[in-house]
């Protein structure tokens, strides 16, 4: 099955010079991480984003993003990398993958080994104090508030810490989106991973891309307003089709 598209996928990657991929939340529901959107089972499917996951919401009443954070947080911390995570670091190893521009928070791709990683929403290995700006590892202050119910503060100033994910009503992260912009502009292949690709910025990458003159690679279990721009369309799970894509890569050195 897919054949046809495997090849001329491979072919592809194999002849290209700069392969970028962007990744969704639908590279990482496969470890168990829920998405956003998805009818009964998306996190905004349950909960109105801007009443738990807004920074007005969070200076109001961070117990409040607390609360709705924990199950998260508790499947985030608890999940591991599945075979499209490590098949995308496989193909950085072999040398065709650049750089991973991700929409997502949960550190899952610098776990399975990918070395660059452009998080452009944020990710939850840092939190960050509101007032005075003071940077700390995320990780045991959200232990902390998953054993304890302690909400994380600042030893600095005792203002309640945010961890380093983008909020509605909050800037993204330049340097990542910076970032994310150039290897855009720079890619001859860009593949698309799990992503409906509705959400923007980063939805509007793979059309500069494709402008650009690259071409375009894209794994999605369903369809997206970029299907038709793709050269090569996989409406299929990413562990299925990743793992394959990066075996024929690796045996092609």
């Amino acid at each position: 099955m897919y054949t046809q598209a495997l090849n001329l996928a491979i072919d592809l990657l194999h002849r290209a010079q700069h392969v970028v991929a962007l990744t969704g939340a639908g590279i990482s529901t496969p470890s168990g991480v829920p998405d956003f959107r998805s009818a009964h089972t998306g996190l905004w499917d349950m909960a109105d984003p801007m009443e738990v996951a807004s920074m007005r919401v969070f200076r109001r009443s961070p117990e409040s993003f607390y609360n709705w954070l924990r199950p998260l947080a508790y499947t985030i911390f608890d999940a591991a990398p599945n075979d499209a995570h490590r098949a995308l670091a496989q193909m950085e190893t072999c040398g065709k993958l650049k750089s991973v521009i991700t929409q997502n928070i949960d550190m899952l791709h610098t776990r399975a080994g990918s070395q660059t990683v452009y998080e452009v929403h944020g990710h939850l290995r840092e939190m960050t104090c509101i007032h005075c700006f003071q940077v700390y590892p995320a990780e045991p202050y959200i232990q902390g508030f998953l054993e304890g119910g302690t909400l994380p503060r600042c030893p600095m100033c005792d203002h309640t810490l945010k961890p380093n994910v983008i909020l509605f009503g909050e800037q993204l992260p330049a340097q990542a989106v910076m970032n994310a912009w150039h290897e855009t502009q720079r890619c001859d292949v860009m593949l698309l991973a799990g992503s409906s690709l509705t959400v923007y910025p980063a939805a509007g990458l793979p059309v500069i891309a494709r402008r650009m003159g690259a071409s375009l690679i894209l794994v999605n279990k369903t369809e997206t307003p970029v299907d038709g721009l793709a050269d090569v369309v996989f409406h299929a799970d990413v562990v299925e089709i990743l793992p394959r894509l990066a075996t024929a890569l690796e045996n092609m050195q």
